[in-house]
């Protein structure tokens, strides 16, 4: 009896660990509901990015006191003229490829990060540290964004191009055109305009899981709890602060990491414009933008970006942790349920 109660804690900490497959579930359905609910506002943030759209913001000059709200103003603005001219359809255009995109975007990042961290972390004799966390995190950015970047050109070239009254006059039919067009026009390599940029895109990546997995740390040590794979964690799972605080943490690794790397996201739009003979490459396309419209300008859609992808963020990370933490407490249930039973 002494016996198997000294084995069952080692049982149980093995049990908790989620089978591998159940990273890139849990990516799929956090991606896919974040990506829904923050759609309008992704294509507000793609075309304030595009020089297509660089004077698509509201032309009134605001108050002195409202002057510092004029980002936020000008995505009023342009949400209320995609409602007025576009139809309430224009707030979703391009969620068609973005869902295409986000399920295996997110399944491939959340399952090669989450893999990658607990095979990295039992190389290292079962401790996690923050080069670890980068490693693996760096090894999913390069993975998704290899994979998927014909998916996201593709709807950014959908979402860029505005409704008109005549069908005959938009660039592309839908989705799959889209994809003929730039084969056809552009060869294969076309497919992969931007592809740079999603690269240089992976450091946001990075410093978002090393900065998120810091808080999710601070978040257990507050609680009592160091590891993620005890029956403690669950325990903690089940308080409410517990899951506002995960949200919290989320939200803030977000927002840190997309101050610091956002550009990137400005130049990857450039490259995978219609028109983007201007741009040839990484580098000149910094340099182009810096020259002709100023530095500002390698921000320009930033409040709409921020608006989108730290709420983003969270709901995805609230999702995929909320399924991983299920999948443990029913481990955990079935362990305890076999150890009584023998």
């Amino acid at each position: 009896m002494l016996n198997t109660e000294h084995r069952r804690p080692r049982q149980q900490q093995k049990q908790l660990h989620p089978q591998p497959w159940l990273h890139f579930i849990a990516g799929g359905v956090g991606g896919t509901a974040g990506a829904v609910l923050t759609c309008p506002l992704e294509v507000v943030k793609t075309r304030m990015q595009s020089s297509l759209y660089r004077h698509a913001s509201s032309h009134s000059r605001p108050s002195l006191l409202l002057r510092p709200f004029r980002p936020f103003l000008d995505i009023g603005h342009i949400l209320s003229a995609f409602y007025r001219k576009e139809g309430f359809s224009a707030l979703f255009k391009g969620l068609g490829p973005n869902l295409v995109g986000v399920i295996p975007s997110r399944a491939i990042q959340f399952a090669v990060y989450g893999n990658g961290k607990e095979m990295l972390a039992s190389m290292n004799g079962g401790r996690e540290s923050s080069l670890i966390h980068l490693t693996a995190a760096a090894s999913a950015g390069i993975c998704t964004a290899t994979v998927t970047n014909p998916i996201w050109l593709v709807k950014t070239r959908m979402q860029l191009q505005a409704s008109t009254a005549n069908p005959a006059m938009r660039p592309y039919k839908n989705s799959f055109d889209c994809v003929v067009q730039v084969v056809r026009n552009e060869g294969v390599r076309g497919l992969y305009r931007g592809l740079s940029a999603s690269y240089l895109g992976v450091t946001e990546g990075a410093l978002q899981w090393v900065i998120y997995e810091r808080c999710k740390r601070f978040v257990r040590e507050r609680h009592g709890e160091t590891t993620g794979t005890t029956a403690a964690a669950v325990a903690v799972s089940d308080h409410k602060e517990h899951w506002l605080e995960m949200l919290g943490a989320a939200a803030v690794a977000k927002l840190c990491a997309a101050l610091i790397t956002y550009p990137h996201e400005v130049v990857r739009t450039r490259l995978r414009e219609v028109s983007q003979r201007r741009y040839n490459g990484l580098f000149s396309t910094f340099a182009t933008i810096w020259r002709e419209e100023g530095f500002t300008a390698l921000y320009g859609g930033l409040p709409a970006h921020l608006l989108r992808v730290v709420p983003n963020a969270a709901i995805m990370f609230f999702c995929y942790e909320a399924i991983l933490a299920a999948a443990r407490s029913r481990s955990m249930a079935r362990e305890l349920r076999d150890g009584d039973t023998a």
